[in-house]
């Protein structure tokens, strides 16, 4: 492992001014995406769409540091024949992969779920490499219900995160550690921050105990947020400041940078979130976004499968993606979103 060339692509990561493109929607989840706007879910669809966001220069070049794909998309060509890697490569962007392999029913925990993946991951990353990635993601999903999660859950997610991350570093790609709280459900936010707060300690103790190199990883966390049928919603400046004290108190500064996942928030939350925290600082480790939804319902509905929408898309995506760009420096305001409309 070449921690000094990790810490160089971590870094380039979570770069001042840009962040994460999550484009590694499963085939179940482009499908439900698709279907809501008309678009059937085939292989040259997905392609088509995803090269639009890839070509799109301004928003590339200037705003997005790194690129999450999923299997099918590493290794598809675009449809003049280049890879789409390449694509992602020539904008300044990394290209990166999603490792795990989805959710299982963890036993003796009803309800609650487990990240599967890691047989045979070595392997797999060593060709993932050679293709072209630099950085992986591996996903962990914690629910909160009642009763829930579980000591259990949270151990042996953490437990597989901190093994994942291990395998990606041995070769020679930069994690990206997602402990995911989930924001479904009636808690406040409250809850949430006691929860995410066991989750990422939990985290933590296991990637050491796994001696990841923190210098080369990046934290790929949910916000303080309230749950979505919590009848009080917490406003920005109490998610920004709590979600703030939750990672001074849990995350070392070894760790180059954390990119949020927006987590079911609207695109506007999700940038205001992001922008009221950074101007928190000075911090102890640079915050971006690592969107999905929040970077791509805007460019889907405007492309809606048509390759005269192109263009529209695009702008879509360079408006998502710029907004999210000065949100990570603390410089948006929403009177930029009304412009735009």
């Amino acid at each position: 492992m070449n921690l000094t060339e990790l810490n160089k692509v971590a870094q380039a990561m979570v770069t001042p001014g840009k962040g994460i493109l999550a484009a590694d929607e499963s085939s179940g989840t482009i499908k439900k995406r698709f279907d809501a706007i008309g678009v059937e879910s085939t292989e040259d669809n997905r392609r088509d769409y995803r090269e639009m966001l890839f070509r799109s220069k301004d928003a590339m070049s200037q705003h997005i540091s790194g690129v999450i794909l999923y299997d099918e998309t590493i290794w598809q060509n675009a449809k003049d024949g280049t890879p789409l890697v390449k694509l992602i490569e020539a904008s300044g962007a990394i290209p990166g992969i999603k490792v795990d392999e989805g959710t299982q029913a963890l036993p003796m925990c009803p309800g609650e779920l487990v990240t599967v993946g890691l047989d045979k991951l070595a392997e797999r990353l060593k060709k993932y490499y050679e293709r072209g990635a630099r950085f992986a993601k591996w996903r962990a999903v914690i629910d909160i219900g009642s009763g829930i999660p579980s000591m259990t859950a949270i151990s042996v997610n953490a437990h597989a995160l901190a093994r994942y991350a291990a395998l990606c570093q041995a070769a020679q790609i930069v994690p990206i550690v997602e402990p995911e709280v989930l924001m479904d459900g009636d808690h406040d936010i409250d809850r949430c921050y006691d929860v995410t707060q066991r989750v990422l300690n939990k985290t933590f103790q296991e990637l050491r105990v796994q001696r990841v190199a923190l210098e080369g990883m990046v934290l790929k966390p949910n916000m303080a947020v309230s749950g979505k049928k919590c009848p009080k919603q917490a406003p920005v400046a109490e998610v920004a400041e709590k979600t703030v004290r939750l990672l001074k108190a849990c995350v070392p500064a070894a760790v180059p940078g954390i990119a949020f996942l927006s987590g079911g928030q609207s695109d506007e939350e999700s940038t205001a979130h992001l922008d009221a925290m950074n101007r928190l600082g000075p911090l102890p480790w640079r915050l971006t976004f690592s969107y999905g939804r929040a970077l791509q319902a805007a460019p889907q509905k405007a492309w809606s499968g048509k390759a005269e929408n192109v263009a529209a898309g695009q702008s879509a995506f360079a408006h998502r993606a710029r907004m999210n760009a000065l949100a990570s420096r603390g410089e948006w305001d929403s009177g930029l979103e009304k412009k735009a409309a």
